[in-house]
């Protein structure tokens, strides 16, 4: 009778460990061609080892990946969460403290110092939340689950390169559970793509130094098509009858286009009689606060696809110029 009872119990315990350690041996297996794959993109051997050994799945980032919510939030709401008066006056405060290196930056790329604290206000609330994550893990997690393999597997190849190049340590590369890193937010794409090293010391450290950081996100900006001196865009009056397809960022004409609609500014002048291409957003729909933006505004969406984000980096900006 207790040999059958233990025969149960093993049976029992290993109905319930079995999925477990079959999902280790599967990303286990799964890893070994993930290092391969490395060493044929020549990362070498000693920052494979670093970087993979010993990592695990991360449930958490499974299940924040499978359970994105989906914005429920109006835009009104989301705005007074986002370019709120602490955000601003720390800002401000931000610039002053910075402003050498922030102007250094401006010189250099062009880029307004108001736009890259707006972004990173916005990203990090100034650096002070960039993510808990170790990236390499969190990267490994979602490219073997599977969903969105092929773009992860290439951002955990990115991420093992910069860690190659020196950059950043294994330990040091924290980022948010999907691996955007630093004080920026930068994919790991992006980050070799446009990452700066802003005081010369041969690293791009998005992570602990505020000149890359700046660098880097004016760098994003200006190699994304950000034309100096102009503005984003500003809040306007819809007359209505205004067509609800049109708004929307994807269809651009130029201001007189706009202008002959009925579109005029706030306090119900005229549009500037300026020739570029602009287009209409109003992120909660015909009731809500409209916006005619210009080529920067596009050049924002670049950075995150979001409506909601685009306007609210021009609107903190704007805020911290005055």
């Amino acid at each position: 009778m207790h040999n059958f009872k233990k025969v149960i119990l093993f049976i029992v315990f290993t109905a319930i460990s079995a999925p477990a350690f079959a999902t280790t041996q599967n990303f286990n297996r799964w890893l070994s061609g993930i290092r391969q794959q490395a060493a044929s993109q020549g990362i070498s051997q000693n920052t494979i080892n670093a970087a993979l050994n010993g990592i695990t799945p991360i449930q958490k980032v499974i299940d924040l990946d499978k359970k994105q919510p989906e914005n429920k939030r109006s835009f009104a709401q989301y705005k007074e969460m986002i370019v709120n008066a602490q955000r601003i006056n720390k800002g401000r405060q931000l610039i002053k403290d910075n402003a050498g290196a922030l102007q250094d930056v401006e010189n250099q790329f062009g880029v307004p110092k108001e736009f890259i604290v707006a972004l990173w206000g916005i990203e990090t609330n100034f650096g002070s939340n960039t993510g808990g994550f170790n990236v390499i893990p969190a990267l490994a997690t979602l490219a073997w689950e599977g969903r969105r393999a092929e773009f992860f597997t290439a951002e955990l190849m990115n991420a093992l390169k910069i860690i190659d190049a020196g950059h950043i340590t294994v330990d040091r590369m924290k980022g948010s559970w999907a691996g955007a890193m630093g004080q920026n937010q930068f994919m790991p794409s992006s980050f070799n793509s446009y990452a700066i090293d802003g005081n010369g010391d041969g690293k791009r450290d998005i992570w602990g130094t505020k000149k890359d950081v700046f660098a880097s996100t004016a760098n994003y900006l200006k190699k994304n098509g950000w034309k100096t001196g102009q503005r984003w865009g500003r809040r306007v009056t819809l007359p209505r009858s205004f067509p609800e397809n049109m708004i929307t960022p994807k269809i651009q004409k130029p201001i007189s286009y706009w202008a002959s609609l009925g579109v005029k500014k706030l306090d119900g002048t005229a549009l500037p009689q300026e020739n570029m291409m602009a287009s209409i957003v109003a992120p909660d729909g015909l009731g809500g606060e409209a916006y005619i933006v210009y080529n920067n505004y596009q050049t924002i969406m670049d950075w995150n696809r979001s409506t909601y984000f685009a306007t609210s980096v021009g609107l903190l900006a704007d805020s911290l110029s005055r």
